[in-house]
């Protein structure tokens, strides 16, 4: 029988035969795990060696298309049928018969400036003419009594060549004085402000009991109608502005609001500005633009045949431009990185000068993961290159004078 020594000994040299073999097999099937796992890697490792995956790209095929050369600049609507009115004699307005926003017929008033003045003056011009006409009377019948003396020989030929003179100075005086009195009546006239034309009432700025002055704005008649752009272009393409060049008129984001074209070009330059005035007739059938509103024009010089290229499309690398085409070979299509001579920007695109020719693979995704000559799977785009439809150079001038 065993002592108590003994079975301790025997039970503890169990226990760690017993830990030994747990820890042997775990030993062994983490080293499985891991002979496993390199044994998956190294057979990757030699498929990505064999035949290298090819990376999926879009692309676009290069097009001529038409590409415009074009400029911008800011321009100024205004209307020839569109007046503003000062008054024609000083004085106190005294009534204001219209309110702004109402439509006018031609000879229809608009406000009254204190005529009481001018009344009285009239008034004394008719009293003068009056008492003229009064010694018109006298003189011509001094000049028939003289007349009748001079036939009977009872006066010498000088008491009748007064007569004559007095009748004369008399009626020339009357003439001068009626003359004067219509003057007046005229002027008493512009003591009442009336409407030029047919047309729509601006603002009006002044009020009854305000004084008013020959340089004072009372308001503005605008009839609806037809209006012109004002463009102000540089000295500097003078010699590039004709008759009938194309102009469009842009809203905020570059939409097309209206198209027209130059119908003014000024035979001279502005000394002040530096700048050429240009003229380009709106029809505003919708009355969608206002007198005196700023709106971007745009010019287009000229159009020519061209090729573009996304401006994400390219890369810039030590001051020089590149992009990748795709070129089919013996064992599939790669990537082939090419140097690029680019223009301006037209929209969201670069004029190609040189390196692209038409019907090129232009690649225009995943450019961050391509190297020149690395295998790649076209998946070409439908949409095309370019946007010759609004072309723009971007170039804009703020000229309003």
């Amino acid at each position: 029988m065993p002592t108590k020594k003994q079975t301790g000994l025997s039970s503890g040299v169990g226990r760690r035969n017993g830990s030994a073999s747990v820890f042997g097999l775990i030993a062994i099937y983490l080293g499985a795990i891991t002979l496993a796992g390199c044994g998956a890697k190294s057979d990757a490792g030699g498929s990505d060696a064999s035949a290298p995956q090819a990376l999926p790209v879009q692309v676009l095929v290069a097009q001529a298309q038409p590409i415009a050369n074009t400029t911008e600049y800011l321009s100024i609507l205004k209307s020839r049928h569109s007046a503003t009115l000062n008054p024609l004699a000083e004085g106190q307005v005294t009534k204001i018969f219209v309110k702004s926003g109402d439509r006018l017929k031609a000879g229809e008033p608009l406000l009254q400036v204190d005529p009481l003045k001018q009344e009285a003056t009239v008034n004394s011009q008719e009293a003068t003419r009056a008492a003229q006409e009064a010694n018109v009377r006298y003189a011509k019948i001094s000049l028939e009594r003289a007349q009748k003396l001079f036939d009977a020989g009872v006066i010498p030929r000088q008491d009748f060549d007064n007569a004559q003179t007095s009748y004369d100075a008399a009626v020339a005086q009357l003439k001068s004085l009626e003359h004067q009195v219509q003057e007046q009546s005229v002027e008493l006239h512009y003591y009442r402000v009336s409407a030029p034309m047919d047309g729509i009432v601006g603002d009006i700025p002044v009020r009854v009991g305000d004084r008013v002055t020959f340089s004072t704005v009372l308001t503005t008649i605008d009839e609806p109608g037809a209006l012109e752009a004002y463009i102000y272009v540089p000295a500097s393409r003078a010699r590039d502005l004709r008759l009938g060049l194309p102009v469009k008129l842009l809203d905020e984001n570059g939409g097309t609001l209206s198209e027209t074209q130059i119908t003014f070009v000024s035979p001279q330059v502005d000394s002040d500005t530096q700048t050429v005035l240009t003229k380009a007739v709106i029809a505003n059938r919708n009355n969608s633009f206002r007198i005196a509103q700023q709106v971007r024009a745009q010019i287009t010089w000229r159009t020519q045949e061209g090729l573009t290229i996304p401006v994400l499309a390219v890369q810039r690398i030590n001051g020089e431009f590149f992009a990748f085409t795709a070129i089919k070979e013996a064992k599939g299509t790669v990537a082939h990185q090419r140097l690029l001579k680019l223009g301006e920007i037209v929209g969201n695109d670069y004029i190609i000068l040189d390196g692209i020719k038409p019907g090129d693979h232009i690649v225009v995704s995943g450019l961050q993961f391509l190297q020149d000559g690395v295998p790649i799977t076209e998946q070409i785009q439908a949409v095309k290159m370019g946007s010759s439809q609004d072309a723009t150079g971007k170039q804009k001038h703020n000229n309003p004078k």
